[in-house]
């Protein structure tokens, strides 16, 4: 078949959840059928992004995006009353070249990633799917929820355009897919049950267990510009830290992963490291002893978990975050909390209870191996996408 994939990034580097799950369905269904990829671009291109994905890829269109025209698109929305993060990411100049791509190749099918990529398949006589990932709707309620009083009316604008939205999304596509069950039924349609749940993986090559002096005895990760681990790596640092030094006052903490804002660098010094990009995350979970997310934000499963976990780090989450991992048992291959207090004494609890931190990290590494695997999750999208084409 030959599939042509469009996004709205560049699927490389994989510092963030988008482009990890879109790198790794594309080296999958490569091995089967041919890719044509078709990424919108907002941000100086990596310069190993084209080689890097080239082995997968029959063709590689990247269609970059100008400030004026994320500018006019951002006019585009209002006028259209669509979200502003889809008019961000259109621009009429590049949806002629995406047609004309399109028209040229005579796909298969149309595999398309986030909702923010809608636009430009509108009224596409080929077969698509759209992968929603997480619920943006929901995600930006719970922003809305928690931001500050003179942004909440932008929040809350694009928390109703996103919720209408993704209803929409259905009337477009033949067939949806979304990372997680607890996603799916957050959706807002009647008939959200018929979204195929496709979960991530876990390249194991990569996250492997390695038997290496520790040097920080927690790790937090992720990429440190998403509000989501801004508002968790400053919860770690200000209020959970600062308990644990009480007890081990030589306690240490990373906070690791690219583009750190202000408010993250700001958190360094007493005991807490701020790395900013690493080359390679692994490195960082095998010199640490116990990874810890109390994600309050945001939607979808969270990688860095299921990454920590592969490499049998006993990890410490929130229930947003834990009850994505379906069929997870809490207390044997996580500890899941919801207050400071209880962080607290899950963190002495596995400092101080050898027998129980290799219970949890084997236990959690095992159930990362039995359910998160790229080549059996994107062998489940590729029978879908199959289906879809031949009914």
């Amino acid at each position: 078949m030959k599939i042509v994939v469009l996004l709205s990034r560049i699927p490389y580097p994989l510092e963030k959840g988008d482009k990890l799950r879109a790198y790794h369905q594309i080296k999958e269904l490569s091995k089967k059928h041919e890719i044509y990829l078709v990424a919108l671009n907002d941000a100086p291109i990596h310069p190993e992004a084209i080689s890097q994905l080239h082995p997968f890829c029959k063709e590689i269109l990247i269609l970059n995006l100008s400030f004026w025209s994320r500018f006019v698109g951002l006019f585009y929305a209002l006028f259209k009353g669509i979200p502003l993060q889809c008019g961000y990411f259109y621009s009429h100049k590049a949806h002629c070249k995406f047609i004309d791509f399109v028209n040229r190749i005579q796909p298969d099918h149309l595999y398309c990633q986030i909702v923010r990529v809608v636009e430009y398949v509108i009224g596409l006589p080929y077969p698509k799917t759209l992968d929603f990932q997480d619920v943006f709707s929901k995600g930006m309620q719970r922003r809305f929820e928690s931001a500050p009083f003179y942004s909440k009316p932008l929040f809350y604008y694009e928390y109703k355009k996103l919720k209408k939205y993704e209803q929409f999304a259905f009337s477009i596509f033949d067939h949806l897919t979304i990372i997680t069950g607890v996603d799916r039924d957050l959706i807002p349609h009647p008939e959200h049950l018929k979204i195929d749940v496709i979960a991530n993986g876990v390249d194991f090559e990569q996250y492997k267990f390695q038997d290496v002096p520790k040097e920080f005895d927690l790790i937090f990760s992720g990429n440190m510009s998403y509000p989501p681990n801004i508002d968790a790596a400053e919860y770690i640092a200000k209020q959970i830290f600062p308990e644990l030094r009480r007890e081990f006052p030589n306690i240490t903490l990373v906070i690791c992963g690219a583009a750190p804002t202000a408010r993250i660098t700001s958190l360094s010094g007493n005991g807490i490291f701020v790395t900013g990009w690493v080359d390679s995350m692994a490195e960082y979970y095998a010199k640490s002893k116990v990874f810890i997310a109390p994600m309050r934000l945001g939607t979808g499963l969270q990688n860095k978990l299921i990454e920590a976990m592969a490499m049998k780090l006993p990890c410490i989450t929130s229930t947003l975050a834990g009850k994505p991992l379906e069929r997870i048992e809490n207390g044997r291959d996580v500890i899941i909390c919801e207050t400071t207090s209880g962080y607290v004494e899950a963190v002495k609890l596995l400092m101080n209870n050898q027998a129980l931190y290799q219970e949890i990290s084997e236990n959690g590494h095992q159930f990362v191996k039995q359910n998160y695997n790229w080549e059996v999750t994107t062998q489940k999208l590729e029978n879908k996408i199959i289906m879809n084409n031949e009914k």
